[in-house]
């Protein structure tokens, strides 16, 4: 495998690096190639490919990685199909999108600073490809921040809401986090078997929010670490398909509110929330 090459007398994999592709040829052999210089510990390279094609195969088994095709079962989905079908004696689980390239020793950076059993997840800092560093560790959605966010975010971008939520105006420093980037992020295999996984009723979207959540409720910690770092090209496979994915987009917030305030007596406002969103996905489909 990549990282360290396996053989008999290698140690199982301390790290199972999975990816999901969906039309990633372009981008898939970048990815698979920075995955030697991320770490020196032996790892595991798994692409499950939510469209099953024979390219994305023979990308994967030049890269000495595995290969899992599936019938699309959404992009948690497709995680937790390789981590059950690849992950045994893991102890940890990183994972990444196709269009992410690792930076030098970043996932040994990770793991060196996951030194408190108490962290779940621990996330690196992500930059897109000018330089400008994404806002990858959030406090988690709530009624009214997630409502002002959705609201106000794409005509005033500098609001309260969208600041507090994203926590964009902290330096990027290490310290906790609600929630972090599932474009790259480094799960405890313990803590991601405790709450099975992702939820794989987010088809897209969303799905990390709702890993972040559920992992706090179980009583561990996000970690944002950024002396380690990724570079991010971003969305490649969704570019053609834009009314779709924001309509999932939108159909993923709701759900994560709904499951997070589920009480009956917020029904009223769940019903304004799922009007509001659905408005909005309109919008920003035009």
């Amino acid at each position: 495998m990549i990282g360290v090459l396996m053989n008999e007398r290698t140690p199982p994999p301390r790290v199972l690096v999975v990816t999901v592709s969906y039309g990633s040829d372009a981008v898939l052999p970048g990815l698979l190639e920075s995955v030697a210089d991320a770490t020196s510990q032996p790892v595991r390279i798994v692409v499950a490919d939510n469209l099953g094609t024979e390219s994305v195969r023979t990308i994967a088994a030049d890269a000495g990685a595995e290969y899992l095709a599936l019938p699309n079962p959404g992009y948690g989905g497709a995680v937790n199909a390789a981590v059950r079908a690849f992950g045994a004696d893991t102890e940890w689980v990183l994972v990444v999108n196709p269009d992410v390239t690792l930076g030098a020793t970043s996932i040994d950076r990770l793991l060196a600073a996951a030194d408190d059993a108490a962290i779940g997840s621990i996330g690196p800092l992500i930059t897109d490809e000018d330089g400008t560093v994404y806002p990858s560790a959030r406090q988690l959605p709530r009624l009214l921040s997630g409502t002002g966010h959705a609201a106000l975010r794409n005509i005033w971008p500098g609001n309260p809401f969208t600041a507090a939520y994203r926590r964009s105006n902290e330096a990027p420093v290490p310290r906790d986090a609600e929630w972090l980037s599932g474009a790259c992020v480094l799960v405890r295999r313990s803590a991601f078997d405790e709450i099975d996984g992702f939820d794989d009723g987010f088809f897209m979207y969303f799905e990390d929010v709702d890993l972040g959540a559920r992992l706090l409720d179980a009583g561990y910690r996000n970690r944002y670490e950024p002396h380690a770092s990724v570079v991010h090209t971003g969305a490649h496979s969704t570019e053609k398909s834009l009314t779709a994915m924001t309509r999932a987009h939108h159909d993923s917030a709701y759900r994560f509110l709904e499951k997070r305030y589920h009480g009956w007596w917020l029904w009223p406002l769940r019903q304004v929330l799922r009007v509001g969103l659905g408005v909005r996905a309109r919008m920003s489909a035009h």
